[in-house]
């Protein structure tokens, strides 16, 4: 199952029923899980962590060190949870001090020429479309779907069950359970078919709009918004959520464009 012409250190720790095809370099202090198989001229640098079941397509580089020049040196990782598909030329950069890892869940897609750079926290099921590029520290949450050639400034926070439009500049965070397009980077809407398609009730759903109407639509103040919420939605965890998000927020959230949103 590994190929003669592959290079893999003897320290390496390969699972069982692991594909390892020509050409291919796995260094010393990495990981690979049961039944993954890694495709031609993919470079598996130290200190990556691979799951099982995982495929990774050629070209792909992962654990190299990060682009970081604070980076000096420190024993950092790279992780990919299980069943994950990396494709052509997708590159993962380990971790530094801040977070000492930079991790991909479980069950994504990241598609061609996809870049996660250092201290990046990806959750599980997400899917990043080709060449979506992360800088470092970003957090993207469970489910989330990000368009082709977005670009993520460092310390963005992207929610779970979010749909963001393709070529498009991400600085803003994006609360969960929407959908964000136009230029600049606006709410256009609540993501109803995702939320569908992942088992959320109708009545779910239309309490998320019912909020994200306070928030976007109202033209509140984002602190006023916050306390309408809390005053007039009762305690539900998905209502805890969005507001944990946005009382969380750092870089600030992302506005609904003044031409309106698609679902008003």
């Amino acid at each position: 199952m590994i190929s003669p012409l592959a290079q893999i250190h003897p320290n390496a720790k390969i699972g069982n029923n692991v594909t390892i095809d020509p050409f291919t370099v796995v260094y010393d202090d990495v990981e690979i899980g049961d039944g993954t198989h890694i495709m031609p001229n993919v470079t598996v640098f130290s200190g990556s962590r691979i799951g099982k079941d995982c495929t990774i397509f050629p070209g792909a580089v992962i654990g190299a060190i990060p682009q970081d020049l604070k980076f000096v040196g420190e024993a950092t990782t790279a992780e990919i949870g299980d069943r994950t598909t990396i494709r052509e030329c997708v590159t993962i950069h380990r971790g530094t001090k801040d977070k000492w890892t930079t991790r991909v869940g479980a069950d994504c897609l990241l598609m061609a020429y996809v870049h996660v750079a250092h201290d990046c926290i990806v959750g599980n099921n997400v899917i990043l479309a080709n060449a979506v590029q992360l800088a470092g520290h970003v957090l993207i949450d469970d489910y989330a779907r990000i368009g082709g050639h977005c670009g993520v400034h460092q310390f963005i926070h992207i929610g779970a069950h979010t749909y963001v439009g393709a070529q498009l500049l991400i600085r803003k965070d994006i609360p969960p359970f929407v959908k964000a397009a136009r230029d600049p980077l606006s709410f256009v809407g609540v993501n109803s078919v995702g939320l569908g398609r992942a088992g959320y009730s109708k009545e779910s759903i239309d309490e998320i709009s019912a909020i994200y109407h306070v928030l976007f639509v109202e033209k509140h103040p984002v602190s006023k918004s916050i306390e309408l919420i809390k005053t007039n939605f009762p305690a539900t965890e998905t209502r805890d959520n969005i507001l944990s998000f946005i009382e969380s927020s750092k870089a600030g959230i992302i506005k609904r464009n003044a031409k309106g949103g698609d679902e008003d």
